[in-house]
C-alpha cells in the first residue's frame, strides 16, 4: 500500500451561469484533479477547486505545491501513514485545498484497498443526507424562480441565501419573498461571505426577524473581532463560522471568543483527516455542524457525502451538496443524482466514483 505517485491535473469546466456572491464570483470550475497511485496499481481520487478570494490559492498555485513539495514528500509512505502525511504537509504554510485533497485522495485509494467505502471507514453513521441548495445574488423573482426549479426538479427543501449586498434590503426583500413563496414548506438561512459590516448584519437580521431563519453564516469579517462578538451575542439563531475556520485552532478561537456558535466543515478546505479534527472538536463544543460547499464538482460533492454521511452530528442538517448542478458537464463516468432532497453516497469502495477518461482528456488544460 505505499505510495508511488501523486498527481495533480488542472481541468477547466464552464458554469451554465454563474453563482454570484460577496466576496466573488465563479463562472467556471478552474480546478485541480490529484491522483494517488500504490505500488498495488490502487489509484484514489480528489478536487481542489481553487478559491483565492477566500483562502489565496490559485490552479497554478495548488499545481506547483503539489508537484514541486508534496509528492516529494509523500512517495514512498503507505496509506495508514496519514498522520506523517498530515504533518509533512502541515510543513508548508496554507495551501488548504491542495492538502485537503491529496488528504481524500489517500483516503479514497485506502478504501478501494480494502474493498471498503470510506464513509464506512470514517464512521458509517447513514449512507445519505438531505441536500442544501445555495442561491447566489440575482433578484427576488430570478431567485424564486430557481429555488422553485430546485424545489420541483430535485425535491429539494433547504435552501442557503447568499446575501452581503449594500443596501441590506436589497437582500432581505429576497429572503422574504422566498418565505412568502414557500412559506414553512422550506428552511432558508443566510450567508454574507463577510460582505457587512457588524451594524448592517444586525439591522438586516432585525428586518428578517420574523422570517423563521435556520442559521446566519459569516456575515461581517472575523477581523471585526468587537463588532462581531458584539453582532453574535445578540442573536437568537446560531452563526455559522466558515472560511474564519478553516483549521481546528481557528474553530476554538472564534468558538471560544464568542464570534460564531455553529461550524461548517467543507472537505475542500480540511480533507477527511481534517475534517474528522474539527467534527470532534464541534462535537466537545457543543456547537451545531452544517457541511458546507466550496463550490465544489461532483468530486468533492462525492467527498462531502462521504464524510457527512459517516456521523450523526454532520447528517442531522441538510448539506450543501447541489451546486454541482450549474455546471455544464463533470468528469464522472456516473455522474451523482439528487432524488427526493436526497443525495446518497455512491456504492463501491473509496469514494464509489470512478473518473471519465475522455472527458478528462477533454477538459484538462494542460495537454
Amino acid at each position: 500500500m505505499k505510495i508511488v505517485a501523486v498527481e495533480a491535473i488542472p481541468f477547466a469546466i464552464p458554469y451554465r451561469k454563474p453563482l454570484r456572491f460577496a466576496s466573488g464570483e465563479v463562472r467556471t470550475a478552474e480546478h485541480v484533479l490529484v491522483r494517488v497511485r500504490t505500488d498495488e496499481g490502487v489509484v484514489g481520487v480528489a478536487e481542489a477547486p481553487p478559491r483565492p478570494y477566500t483562502y489565496g490559492e490559485t490552479q497554478d498555485g495548488i499545481l506547483a505545491v503539489i508537484r514541486q513539495i508534496f509528492a516529494p514528500q509523500l512517495v514512498g509512505l503507505t496509506l495508514t501513514e496519514r498522520e506523517t502525511v498530515h504533518t509533512r504537509m502541515a510543513r508548508t504554510v496554507g495551501n488548504p485545498t491542495a492538502k485537503a485533497a491529496v488528504d481524500m485522495a489517500i483516503w479514497d485509494a485506502l478504501g478501494r484497498t480494502l474493498d471498503l467505502p470510506v464513509t464506512a471507514l470514517l464512521g458509517g453513521y447513514t449512507d445519505r443526507m438531505r441536500v442544501s441548495h445555495m442561491l447566489g445574488f440575482d433578484t427576488p423573482e430570478k431567485m424564486v424562480a430557481e429555488a422553485e426549479r430546485i424545489n420541483d426538479d430535485y425535491g429539494i427543501t433547504t435552501f442557503k441565501v447568499k446575501v452581503g449586498r449594500r443596501p441590506v434590503t436589497l437582500d432581505t426583500a429576497v429572503v422574504r419573498a422566498l418565505r412568502e413563496r414557500f412559506g414553512d414548506a422550506v428552511e432558508l438561512y443566510v450567508d454574507g461571505n463577510r460582505g457587512w459590516t457588524a451594524a448592517e448584519s444586525m439591522r438586516a437580521m432585525k428586518d428578517m426577524a420574523d422570517l423563521d431563519l435556520l442559521f446566519a453564516e459569516e456575515l461581517c469579517p472575523a477581523d471585526d473581532v468587537q463588532g462581531r462578538r458584539w453582532l453574535v451575542s445578540h442573536l437568537d439563531i446560531p452563526f455559522i463560522a466558515d472560511e474564519s475556520v478553516p483549521t481546528p485552532a481557528d474553530v476554538t478561537r472564534e468558538v471560544l471568543g464568542g464570534s460564531a456558535t455553529a461550524i461548517s466543515i467543507k472537505t475542500a478546505r480540511t480533507g477527511f483527516t481534517g475534517s474528522r479534527r474539527v467534527h470532534h472538536l464541534a462535537e466537545g463544543l457543543g456547537v451545531e455542524v452544517v457541511m458546507g460547499n466550496q463550490i465544489d464538482g461532483q468530486i468533492g460533492t462525492a467527498c462531502a457525502v462521504a464524510f457527512g454521511s459517516a456521523f450523526e452530528l454532520t447528517a442531522r442538517r441538510a448539506g450543501e451538496l447541489s451546486n454541482f448542478l450549474d455546471m455544464s458537464d463533470d468528469l464522472l463516468a456516473n455522474p451523482l443524482t439528487i432524488r427526493d432532497g436526497h443525495l446518497q453516497v455512491p456504492p463501491g469502495p473509496g469514494l464509489g466514483i470512478d473518473i471519465d477518461t475522455d472527458k478528462l482528456t477533454r477538459y484538462r488544460t494542460d495537454n
